[in-house]
């Protein structure tokens, strides 16, 4: 047997140079094959565990939610969470903020208060429920709830007041700021119409008026986003 298969391979040596490249890519093929199997249960190993490391972390902060001071914690982040949605009415609506020009006044003490109030808050918040000991604890609560009351005070006030602080003249200059801001906030305005409101709108409130940055930036992005369209 051994010597008829011999025989076969001195007779047909030849053949190694027709089909050793065929042979050769197979094997290399079957290689790449196994290599990338093994990397797919690598990678199903590294999900599995990066997924299990979640859920722990999860199961943890569920559970630090569902004790006494964890539901406490959720309260007080919900507070801070509403004060802010509040403020942003007004920093995000350059338009309603021109009503109240009070809020935005660091001359004013209540604004300079209720400004420094949010940011003690927003400083102290925990990013998990688990995060804070009972002393820290304790300090966030009444740093948000310094903060709501500042707010409170200073929105009040800014309602009641609106623009009695400011002459006939400058009252007709931060009128004319809102309609050229309403127009620059107009979509169906054409680019160049909104981006000249834009810049008078600006004019106008020069040296009456400060617009937060993120009104600003909000509104200079809508603009921009039309003219590259």
């Amino acid at each position: 047997m051994n010597n008829g298969f011999w025989s076969f391979a001195g007779s047909y040596w030849w053949l190694l140079f027709v089909f050793g490249g065929t042979i050769g890519g197979a094997v290399r093929s079957l290689g790449r094959a196994s290599e990338r199997r093994a990397e797919r249960r690598q990678e199903r190993f590294r999900l599995k565990q990066e997924a299990r490391i979640a859920a722990a972390h999860a199961g943890a902060s569920t559970a630090a939610a569902e004790t006494p001071q964890g539901r406490m914690l959720t309260r007080v982040t919900e507070q801070h969470d509403e004060t802010n949605a509040r403020w942003l009415d007004y920093e995000l609506d350059p338009v309603t903020l021109i009503e109240f020009p009070m809020l935005t006044d660091m001359r004013e003490p209540l604004t300079v208060a209720f400004h420094r109030a949010k940011r003690h808050a927003d400083l102290l918040r925990p990013e998990l429920p688990d995060e804070l000991g009972r002393a820290a604890e304790a300090d966030y609560r009444d740093a948000v709830h310094d903060y709501a009351i500042a707010f409170d005070v200073a929105e009040i006030e800014a309602r009641r007041r609106r623009q009695r602080d400011f002459s006939a003249d400058e009252q007709a200059r931060l009128a004319r700021a809102q309609r050229l801001l309403r127009r620059a906030a107009d979509q169906a305005s054409s680019p160049a119409e909104r981006q000249q409101a834009y810049a008078k709108a600006r004019a106008e409130l020069d040296g009456l008026l400060v617009l937060p940055p993120a009104a600003c930036i909000a509104l200079e992005a809508g603009i921009a986003g039309q003219l590259e369209r």
